[in-house]
């Protein structure tokens, strides 16, 4: 008597009934708060995605933190706790054409 071969799924195929992956890293997912009150600051969505990303590059590259930080903060928490506090803001530079 023969075995049915079960069918091989690829690995990049993920099933509705798997759990979400989990990250390695604490605090890694930015705090829907936080993003609200940045938002206040810097009304336009694209540029505080643009100036958010940036700090978070600056600080995973080795630059110290604005604040004061708590293991629980990842990047991107810190870099809208340093918008929200005035630690860093946008300048308007002139166009040059």
């Amino acid at each position: 008597m023969s075995e049915k071969a079960q069918p091989t799924v690829p690995e990049n195929i993920v099933s509705f009934g798997q759990a979400e992956p989990t990250s390695q890293l604490p605090g890694s997912t930015m705090k829907s708060d936080l993003v609200e009150q940045a938002a206040e600051i810097v009304t336009d969505p694209l540029v505080l995605i643009n100036l958010v990303s940036q700090r978070v590059r600056q600080l995973n590259s080795g630059r110290s933190p604005l604040i004061p930080t708590r293991p629980s903060m990842g990047a991107a928490d810190i870099a809208l706790t340093e918008i929200i506090e005035g630690k860093i803001r946008l300048i308007d530079k002139p166009m040059s054409i």
